[in-house]
């Protein structure tokens, strides 16, 4: 690794102070199999929460709060023994979930390829009662499963309470509220997406405060652009970049991400992609902020990305594709590449030379414009198959939804010819689709762009939208509405049902819509 101390000095200096929040639960619940209901289950109250108060339990027994909403943050539970003084330990096991099916499937059932390790439980002993017991670990959840798994014949447990402090580095308060003439629909799906962002807002920009619990720039840059809009807490985005910028890998490449414990350092992950968008987040933050002095002395970190992307190009031009997982784009698992990774080159770079103009350097601008032009020409000579009216990815120059999706937002083509481009691929819909919240942003920001306002509206309601018929109380990391059991890790049990990269309908509302 390439480490800039003075850097990531400077991003430990910006940690923020996390705001927290006493949250009780709402109600007592049960899980219900029900095949029309999402995943399978639904939810039914079976107690309030005095009646709980007021039971006790012993071994075999269990119970599951629903504290009403998504949080973030950390439990603690008071109980005390009710018959005789107790003589054994108490064992407990708690199961948290951010969905029913996580509360409803046992964990033994899992058998995806990431660790079983991010899935939430907890197994404790309590050897003195009464006790409050504050557990250490940080939990991302709707619901808690209580399960008593052993007391002694001669002792119950109550729960006297059990509460969460829920943290974020998002203050609520300085998000405005939209117009009162916002239709309703509007204002709940900006509402949920406000919340989304908060919750991943900790001391970075979380890609997902369940699992991952990292910073990614592709999460990044999403979420910088919502919080323009709501939070407006740019140091925290100032935080971000710094430690992009501080900690890179040895060919001088932006990694994909970055950890905080036990001390701040990159991940080994290399996307090309997300490294060019280093240039892209720079630029907003800049646009967003006014701060030059950060877009100064980042300036050189951003230029070096691109050029280092400039190198994957071959003799015509294009960017070589001879892997899979060289450049992220979208969750699936048959799409090329090529095209996509050929058009956020061009898209970063537009940035770039768009930030070196307001920076005054003269000399890099130029040399930025000349590879605009190249690349652009490239695309349209070998990328764009005129027959089938799209660009093509690949050695079996495949059509897909990403690469028209990204050529739009490059812009390669004419304002007129990219909304046809846009209105022919929604019309004959390529078989090879998009599956995540983070291919649908960029969908929806192209229908913007092309002036299609009425269809990235009816799009958001049918993708957003439906999460929200679905349950969401925070927007998810996946969601194919005809498959909704998808998951790229072999289990939906371990998706991520709070996910930065779905955070972005409140800027869409915020942006084109109020």
């Amino acid at each position: 690794m390439l480490i800039n101390q003075k850097l990531v000095d400077k991003a430990e200096a910006l940690i923020p102070e996390l705001q927290t929040t006493s949250v009780k639960p709402s109600r007592l619940i049960e899980a219900v199999a029900d095949e029309t209901a999402f995943q399978g289950w639904l939810t039914q109250q079976v107690m309030s929460l005095q009646e709980w108060k007021e039971q006790s339990y012993g071994k075999g027994d269990s119970f599951v709060l629903d504290f009403g909403d998504h949080l973030v943050g950390y439990v603690s539970i008071s109980l005390k023994s009710v018959g005789s003084p107790p003589d054994a330990p108490l064992k407990l096991k708690l199961t948290f979930g951010e969905m029913p099916c996580e509360i409803a499937e046992p964990f033994d059932s899992y058998n995806g390829w990431l660790s079983s390790s991010w899935l939430q439980e907890e197994l404790m002993f309590v050897d003195v009662l009464p006790a409050v017991i504050k557990l250490p670990r940080r939990y991302c959840f709707r619901y808690i499963k209580v399960e008593v798994l052993d007391t002694s014949v001669k002792y119950k447990v109550a729960f006297e309470d059990i509460g969460c402090e829920a943290v974020s580095s998002g203050d609520l308060a300085r998000v405005e509220p939209l117009p009162s003439g916002m239709p309703e629909d509007m204002q709940a799906m900006d509402r949920i997406a406000v919340k989304t962002l908060q919750d991943c807002m900790q001391t970075v920009f979380e890609d997902g405060p369940k699992r991952d619990r990292r910073l990614w720039i592709g999460d990044l840059r999403l979420q910088a652009q919502a919080n323009y809009l709501t939070f407006r807490n740019n140091d925290l985005v100032k935080r971000c970049l710094y430690l992009f910028a501080g900690m890179r890998l040895e060919d001088g490449a932006v990694a994909a991400c970055v950890f905080e414990k036990p001390h701040a350092h990159a991940d080994d992950t290399r996307l090309y992609d997300y490294a060019l968008f280093f240039a892209a987040c720079l630029f907003d933050y800049y646009e967003a902020s006014g701060d030059r002095e950060t877009a100064e002395e980042l300036w050189p970190i951003a230029y070096e990305q691109l050029l280092i992307g400039l190198r994957r190009l071959d003799d015509r031009g294009v960017v070589v594709d001879d892997c899979t997982w060289w450049c992220f784009t979208d969750w699936h698992s048959e799409l090329n590449k090529q095209a996509p990774g050929q058009a956020v080159l061009l898209y970063c770079l537009k940035r770039g030379a768009a930030l070196a103009a307001r920076l005054e350097k003269a000399g890099e601008q130029a040399y930025i414009a000349e590879q605009i032009e190249r690349i652009s020409a490239a695309s349209l000579t070998h990328l764009w198959d005129e027959e089938q009216g799209f660009f093509v990815s690949g050695a079996d120059r495949q059509v897909s939804w990403a690469s028209q999706v990204w050529m739009a937002l490059a812009e390669v083509l004419p304002p007129e010819r990219n909304a046809e481009l846009m209105d022919r691929l929604l019309a004959e819909s390529p078989s090879i689709g998009m599956t995540t919240p983070y291919m649908y942003h960029h969908l929806i920001e192209a229908l913007f762009l092309v002036g299609r306002k009425d269809e990235a509206v009816a799009r958001m309601n049918a993708y957003w939208g439906e999460m929200i018929e679905d349950g969401a109380d925070t927007f998810w990391e996946l969601y194919n509405p005809d498959d909704k059991k998808l998951s790229p890790y072999g289990s939906n049990l371990i998706n991520s049902y709070c996910h930065a990269w779905s955070c972005t309908p409140t800027y869409f509302i915020r942006k084109y819509l109020v």
